[in-house]
C-alpha cells in the first residue's frame, strides 16, 4: 500500500482524531534521567577506539562529530570506514536494562489509548524490544521500524520518515509522532504528523538554546504518561 505524503497547510489534527501513534525509543518511552543510554553512549566509544585504533578521548570526539553530521554515529562510521552495521549494533546494544523500572503508569495509558502504536528508532529492534520488554509495554506496539528497517538511513532524513509511513500504510496527518529530539520533528511536521517533544531537562542534547526553532513543534511535555492520559480522557469523550 502506498500512501500519497503532501506537507499539510491546515490546522493541526484535534487529538482525539488521530489514528495512529509513533514513538521513538531512548528517552522518549522511558526518562532521559534513567541510566541507560549513557551505557550505550560509552559503548559506542569502546567500539570506536577499538575498531579505529583510536584512545578513548579521541574515539569520544569522533563518535560526537559523525553523530552531528550524519545523524548517528553508525552512519559515519559505514560512510567513512566501511564499517559493517551488525557487529556495531550488537556491541552497543549489550548493556543492562535492569536500571529501568517497569512502567505501570505508561503501561495503563498505552492500554487506553485507542489506535495503532508504532515504535520509530535509529537503534535495533532487538534493542527497542528489550527496552520495552523491561518496561512492561511491548504488547501494546503493532511494529518497530528500526534503522535496519530505514536501510541505516537516520532520522532526521525526511526519506526515512516517508518510508515509515508507507511500510505502515497510514495517513501521517491522522497520526501523531513523539521525540526527545525536537529536531527530529521537524521531517514529521512536513508530512503532517501532529508533533509531540518529550523534553527532559537532563538530556544529554538539553538546553535548548534561544536561536533554536521550534516552530514545527504542536505539543511539549516531560511527562509522557501524563500527557496520553489528556488524549485518552478526550478519547472517551467522544464514546
Amino acid at each position: 500500500m502506498t500512501i500519497a505524503i503532501e506537507k499539510t497547510g491546515g490546522a493541526m489534527r484535534r487529538l482525539d482524531e488521530l489514528d495512529v501513534w509513533v514513538f521513538d525509543l531512548d528517552n522518549t518511552l522511558y526518562p532521559s534521567s534513567c541510566s541507560l543510554f549513557p551505557q550505550i553512549d560509552l559503548r559506542m566509544r569502546q567500539f570506536i577506539a577499538e575498531r579505529l585504533g583510536l584512545s578513548l578521548e579521541e574515539a569520544f570526539v569522533l563518535q560526537k562529530r559523525y553523530y552531528r553530521e550524519f545523524g548517528t554515529t553508525l552512519r559515519g562510521l559505514m560512510l567513512n570506514h566501511g564499517l559493517e552495521p551488525d557487529a556495531f549494533l550488537a556491541f552497543v546494544h549489550d548493556i543492562d536494562c535492569s536500571v529501568l523500572e517497569p512502567c505501570q503508569r505508561l503501561d495503563g495509558m498505552l492500554e487506553q489509548l485507542g489506535g495503532r502504536k508504532i515504535v520509530f528508532t535509529n537503534g535495533s529492534e532487538r534493542h527497542a524490544l528489550n527496552v520495552m520488554e523491561r518496561l512492561g509495554i511491548e504488547r501494546h506496539f503493532e511494529a518497530i521500524f528500526d534503522i535496519a528497517a530505514a536501510e541505516f538511513i537516520p532520522k532526521p532524513q525526511p526519506e526515512t520518515y516517508r518510508k515509515m509511513v508507507q511500510r505502515h500504510g497510514f495517513d501521517p496527518r491522522a497520526s501523531a509522532m513523539f521525540e526527545d529530539l525536537h529536531r527530529n520533528l521537524l521531517p514529521a511536521h512536513a508530512i503532517g504528523m501532529t508533533t509531540v517533544w518529550i523534553k527532559g531537562e537532563d538530556h544529554p542534547d538539553f538546553p535548548v538554546v534561544p536561536e533554536d526553532d521550534i516552530s514545527h513543534v504542536h505539543h511539549v511535555t516531560d511527562d509522557l504518561a501524563g500527557w496520553l492520559e489528556q488524549v485518552v480522557h478526550a478519547q472517551a469523550g467522544k464514546v
